[in-house]
């Protein structure tokens, strides 16, 4: 462990009797602060703290606050450097370091002997480093040569607790896209299990939930290990009188697991009150069809773009399908490696007092400053960073950022069920949507 006073680093230690919880901070002497952690007044001698990872950069205030910035919601309230930990989080703490313009190099990692998912060892590179734009990263989803991304359980848990409990009282919860479970003996295999199907089992009193219906879909990359070659379950969950859960395999013939397949519509119209998933992203103009039409409250994950994107605007024109309240931009892939993919919750469940309204900055276009407004070559106002004329009768463009924001729930509409590009000297600029005040 590398100490010298001269240098800058950021760490992240955690208490063996906390294991729920980190700190992340910064210091000029990592053995003393290890030291202050480890015989502070009132510890016990066996609640001994441990570095999870350090490593030095050249400004450690200013990363600490971009970490703070970029975990705010992960911080507990009541501190500012307590931060909730599972294998995931200190994947992605980790990750925002080591790819931090400021980081210099790791010092040191701990070794999970059961890791969930891989923590890259080498530096991540920012994006001029890699020669991408944040549109590449926006498109990211539409060229990989697999959708295949698999949900994190934090993500699904961060969403669902923005929502009232009573939504899912004495309902059926329907996850319909390779949400496969492992089930032994009345135990749960949590790494072979959709973290859908797993926060359900988990939270199934506590939500009040009537029965959870889970498909498993047979494809080569079978991340769960449910089965490649047509060993595929429908899967139900009942909550007996004893409080147990109840699993019930299913292996119907002929039966692929495809949220289209005939059985998966039957139990989608006949049994599902809501359905939630993440469904394959090369797939998601079927699925929004399909969930639509059926009239079901559904709660899932889908490509950042699809408000600027024609199959999907009429959707949200016509007020059926509205953003969630959480962007995801980390997923796994088969390979359980954390994968950039820029997707984001939809819904038609009410949405109340969303907190990113906070960002949207309502104000009189001459107060608008004069860098974040200019008019492209058809003489139609772009306005940026979240900025939004009040004054302005005409049609405007925005980015995708504001309809997520939540600016269509604020006295404004889409103009058109298509993308606007608009063209500045001739030059075409990043896709746009076109709104106006009602």
């Amino acid at each position: 462990m590398e100490t010298d006073k001269s240098k800058q680093y950021i760490y992240i230690v955690q208490a063996s009797k906390e294991d729920t919880k980190c700190k992340i901070g910064k210091t000029n002497d990592l053995e003393q602060r290890l030291s202050t952690y480890n015989n502070t007044t009132g510890k016990s001698k066996e609640n001994i703290s441990q570095y999870l990872f350090t490593c030095e950069v050249s400004d450690m205030t200013q990363v600490e606050k971009d970490i703070k910035t970029q975990f705010s919601k992960l911080r507990e309230q009541k501190s500012r450097e307590i931060y909730f930990y599972n294998n995931d989080l200190l994947a992605d703490y980790v990750n925002f370091i080591k790819s931090h313009k400021l980081f210099v190099k790791e010092i040191f990692v701990k070794e999970d002997n059961n890791p969930i998912i891989k923590i890259v060892p080498k530096t991540k590179p920012s994006l001029k480093e890699r020669g991408i734009s944040q549109k590449d990263v926006l498109e990211r989803a539409k060229r990989v040569e697999y959708d295949e991304f698999y949900t994190r359980y934090e993500d699904v848990e961060k969403e669902i607790s923005m929502y009232d409990k009573e939504i899912w009282k004495n309902k059926t919860v329907f996850c319909n896209c390779d949400d496969a479970v492992d089930e032994k003996n009345g135990k749960i295999n949590e790494k072979r299990t959709s973290a859908f199907a797993l926060f359900f089992i988990n939270n199934f009193k506590n939500l009040g939930l009537k029965k959870l219906i889970c498909t498993h879909y047979a494809n080569k990359y079978d991340i769960f290990l449910a089965g490649k070659n047509g060993l595929v379950y429908v899967i139900t969950y009942e909550m007996e009188k004893d409080g147990k859960i109840k699993v019930e395999k299913q292996s119907p013939e002929n039966y692929d697991g495809s949220f289209d397949h005939p059985l998966s519509l039957k139990i989608l119209n006949e049994e599902a009150d809501i359905v939630c998933t993440n469904p394959p992203f090369s797939r998601m103009q079927d699925y929004w069809k399909i969930v639509i039409k059926s009239g079901k409250n559904f709660l899932i994950i889908a490509n950042i773009t699809n408000v600027k994107n024609q199959p999907y605007m009429s959707y949200i024109k016509t007020n059926q399908v509205w953003a969630g309240y959480n962007r995801v931009d980390w997923f796994q892939n088969p390979s359980r490696e954390l994968t950039e993919a820029a997707g984001h919750w939809y819904t038609n469940f009410p949405i109340e007092n969303r907190p990113k309204y906070e960002l949207l900055k309502i104000i009189p276009l001459k107060n608008i400053p004069d860098k974040f407004k200019k008019y492209d070559d058809s003489k139609i106002l772009m306005v940026d960073n979240c900025y939004i004329p009040s004054n302005v009768k005409k049609p405007f463009a925005v980015s995708v950022r504001v309809i997520l924001n939540g600016i269509l729930e604020k006295g404004y509409q889409l103009v058109e069920n298509k993308e606007y590009v608009p063209y500045i000297n001739g030059k075409r600029c990043f896709g746009r949507v076109l709104i106006k005040k009602t």
